[in-house]
């Protein structure tokens, strides 16, 4: 039952890993929302005068709307509050014209003004609406409806509703005004809508009423109804004079802001133009000054270290160009001197069989320091060619299988005499790239010595792979490995990690930096990854034709097997420490078959790795920089050894046979 609810999940997983239905529309339309809207992000990103004018224009339209808010309630307010009082005086004026009228003896001839009799009293009601409403045409309407006690009796009565204006009484007066004053004493005042029914419009208005007597001495219910016309259309004409006044207040401010924004953010625009031509080598670039103000003052410091700079950096040209013409012009005139020295030592280690052994010893020892100072002089003089961009390019499509081939065949008698195993990975298909024979066999020969050398006996893999427009061939030790920050730092030129160590044994110090500037001049990366104890990896990368850019690797610069190796030292902590420091059995994650394994001889131990750098941070990985392609020289002879063909470490097989352990390279660490 677990196992079928685990496989459930697992597939409810699945789907919505890969795309549920609707999965892909989902994406579909949120693309299509991002697609307008990313533009306008990146704008908002970049320009500052853009974020200060959107953030003023929002806060003045807060403000201005705040305003609005206050003004209108206050406008709103004082309007009310005066027609309520003039509403309440008039209603008070009427309230006694109809006290007085229904307490006023009459005549007995005059049945016009209502007496007591019966006869009059039917009309009583409508004279009274029909005159208090008569002083005050259009100003406010009267309305005289019956008590709650006398509600039922029929509009032809004494008692009925009477209106002035075609008011419908009922509809007009609010019954709970109604309720109110039947039973309170005074008059009581509410805001209601008034209703009329020879079908005009509705119009908002104060109704203002109280109970008295009529002239039968029963209860009616008087209401003066004022209509608020006027103050709407005065709130409305307020209202609008304020938006129109608040838009203008905030296109002003805004216009304001852009204005002001625009004065200090032109400056630094064009600082900033101004820095990346100096960053892309334009040194005489300087910055306009006018005035004297904080820009001002900006300005000329910025131009006083522009300055600055330049006179800094053409010392550091001027002197780099005396160092590689110094090195270049040394290197030169020692060929002839050591020419000659090297006939005469070959001479002399050709007749040690006749000399004693002290004699003979030091022969050999003069044949040997002859090697590294032959093999000093040719890195010389090549890094002296890549210095003065004098280095060519002789491109051919080639299989890197033979040249790994080639470099393994003349490092064996070295990796025999270390105890290593050099074993090779990936060569079943073809990886053909366009590159130089020479220069990619060179790169390769210094690293899989290096790695011999350091390798502390174990094995060492050269693993190669090819996909999309590019190669790769990475060489693996499990050696000493290389500490966090080592991997950029050692390929500087003559850089040891032991600063102790003698330089009387190894190679020169400049294979790798000869190896990385082979490879930048393929418009490809040399690149070194490693963690202490763990051992390292170098991948050299090149693009599969000639002048094509690198978008990426086939080999991951941090070995497969390292990182295994962490996330399982990772899981047996966690599991010991869930199970109270107890021991438990962790299963070894499965590598793929292309992953290289940790030899038996050496397991390598989990390890905090060092930071793998990357392509732009290394010496090799910014592309074809550091050389250019040009012409072989006329002068070459045909057929002659290339100059500087041995790095550091890159001894030829027959030297190779001829070293001991002490003369090992030394990578350049």
């Amino acid at each position: 039952m677990t196992q079928e609810a685990g496989r459930k999940t697992s597939w409810g997983g699945r789907l919505l890993q890969d795309g549920a239905p609707g999965g892909p529309v989902l994406r579909l339309v949120v693309r299509w929302l991002r697609r307008p809207l990313l533009p306008a992000a990146r704008l908002w990103r970049r320009n500052i005068q853009l974020r200060v004018v959107a953030a003023t224009l929002l806060m003045s339209l807060g403000v201005v709307v705040l305003l609005g808010f206050v003004v209108i309630g206050a406008v709103r307010n004082g309007l009310l509050e005066t027609k309520e009082k003039a509403a309440v005086s008039q209603s008070a004026g009427g309230f006694a014209v109809a006290k007085d009228k229904a307490g006023t003896p009459v005549s007995s001839g005059d049945d016009s003004t209502s007496g007591r009799g019966s006869g009059s009293s039917v009309s009583w009601r409508n004279d009274l609406v029909t005159q208090l409403a008569s002083s005050g045409q259009g100003a406010f309407y009267v309305v005289a409806l019956g008590s709650a006690s006398s509600d039922s009796d029929s509009a032809s009565s004494n008692r009925g509703p009477r209106a002035s204006g075609f008011v419908d009484p009922r509809a007009s007066v609010p019954q709970s005004l109604r309720d109110s004053v039947d039973e309170g004493v005074g008059a009581f005042k509410t805001y209601t809508s008034i209703k009329f029914t020879d079908g005009q419009e509705a119009e908002p208005g104060l109704v203002v009423g109280t109970r008295l007597k009529d002239v039968d001495g029963q209860s009616y219910q008087l209401y003066y109804l004022f209509p608020l016309v006027q103050e709407e259309r005065s709130l409305t004409l307020v209202k609008t004079t304020l938006a129109t006044a608040g838009l203008f207040v905030v296109v002003l401010l805004g216009a304001i802001a852009w204005l002001v924004v625009r004065q200090v953010v032109t400056p630094v625009r064009m600082a900033a133009g101004v820095a990346e031509r100096l960053s892309t080598g334009v040194l005489r670039e300087r910055m306009k000054v006018t005035g004297e103000d904080d820009i001002a003052r900006l300005g000329e410091a910025f131009n006083k270290m522009a300055q600055n700079l330049q006179g800094k950096i053409n010392q550091l040209e001027e002197l780099s160009r005396m160092q590689r013409r110094f090195v270049s012009d040394v290197s030169h005139e020692l060929r002839t001197p050591l020419t000659t020295v090297r006939m005469a030592a070959d001479v002399i280690h050709e007749a040690r069989v006749d000399f004693d052994p002290v004699t003979a010893r030091s022969a050999e020892l003069l044949t040997g320091q002859l090697d590294r100072f032959e093999s000093l002089l040719a890195d010389l003089l090549e890094i002296s060619r890549f210095d003065a961009g004098a280095a060519a390019l002789e491109a051919e499509p080639i299989d890197l299988r033979e040249v790994v081939r080639r470099v393994i065949e003349g490092a064996e008698p070295l990796a025999e005499r270390k105890g290593t195993r050099i074993r090779v990975a990936g060569d079943e298909q073809p990886v053909v790239a366009e590159a130089d024979a020479r220069r990619v066999e060179r790169v390769l020969r210094n690293l899989v010595v290096n790695a011999v050398e350091h390798g502390e006996g174990r094995d060492v893999v050269v693993r190669l792979a090819a996909a999309g427009g590019a190669v790769a061939v990475a060489v693996r030790d499990y050696g000493v490995g290389l500490k966090p920050g080592e991997a950029t730092r050692v390929f500087n030129r003559f850089w040891r990690a032991d600063p102790a160590r003698a330089r009387t044994t190894g190679g020169t110090g400049l294979g790798l930096s000869i190896a990385v500037e082979d490879a930048r001049l393929h418009g490809g990366w040399l690149q070194a990854w490693g963690e202490p104890g763990g051992g390292s990896q170098f991948r050299l990368t090149l693009p599969r034709t000639a002048d094509e850019p690198l978008r990426g690797s086939p080999i991951p610069l941090e070995p497969e097997d390292s990182r295994a190796a962490r996330e399982r030292a990772k899981a047996e902590a966690g599991a010991a420490q869930a199970q109270g420091n107890r021991l438990s059995s962790v299963p070894t994650p499965r590598l793929d078959r292309s992953t290289l394994p940790v030899p038996p001889t050496a397991p390598v131990r989990p390890r905090t790795s060092g930071p793998a750098a990357s392509p732009a941070g290394l010496p090799g990985g910014g592309g074809a920089g550091g050389g250019r392609v040009v012409a072989r020289p006329a002068d070459a002879e045909p057929g002659a050894r290339p100059v500087a063909e041995r790095g550091e470490g890159s001894a030829s097989p027959e030297r190779l046979a001829d070293m001991t352990d002490q003369e090992g390279s030394a990578r350049g660490r």
